[in-house]
C-alpha cells in the first residue's frame, strides 16, 4: 500500500460518515456501540489489523463511544493506508 497523499477532503468523500479533521489533514469518525464491551471488542478487531498493516490510528474510547483519526504520519496526511484502515473500521463497526 503506498505512502502517497490522498489529501483528507478527497479521502472523506469517499467514506460515508468520515470528515475532515480540522486545521490537519486527516480524517475522523465516531463509532457508538451498545455497550462497553462492544466498544472494545471493536477496537481489539481494528488494533489486530492495524499490527499487520504496521499503521496505527489515533482513538479514544469513553464507554461505548470510539473516536477514531486517522492520518499516515510519515506522509503528514492521508494516504491510501488510511482508506483501507477506516473501511475496515466501517466493516469491524458492522
Amino acid at each position: 500500500m503506498t505512502r502517497e497523499k490522498i489529501g483528507a477532503a478527497a479521502a472523506a468523500t469517499q467514506l460515508p460518515g468520515w470528515s475532515v479533521v480540522d486545521g490537519r489533514d486527516a480524517i475522523r469518525k465516531r463509532f457508538v456501540f451498545a455497550d462497553f464491551k462492544a466498544a472494545f471488542a471493536f477496537m481489539t478487531r481494528v488494533a489486530l489489523k492495524a499490527e499487520q498493516m504496521d499503521h496505527h490510528p489515533e482513538w479514544s474510547n469513553v464507554y461505548a463511544t470510539v473516536d477514531v483519526l486517522l492520518a499516515t504520519h510519515d506522509a503528514d496526511g492521508v494516504t491510501a493506508l488510511d482508506l483501507e484502515l477506516a473501511r475496515y473500521c466501517d466493516a469491524a463497526a458492522g
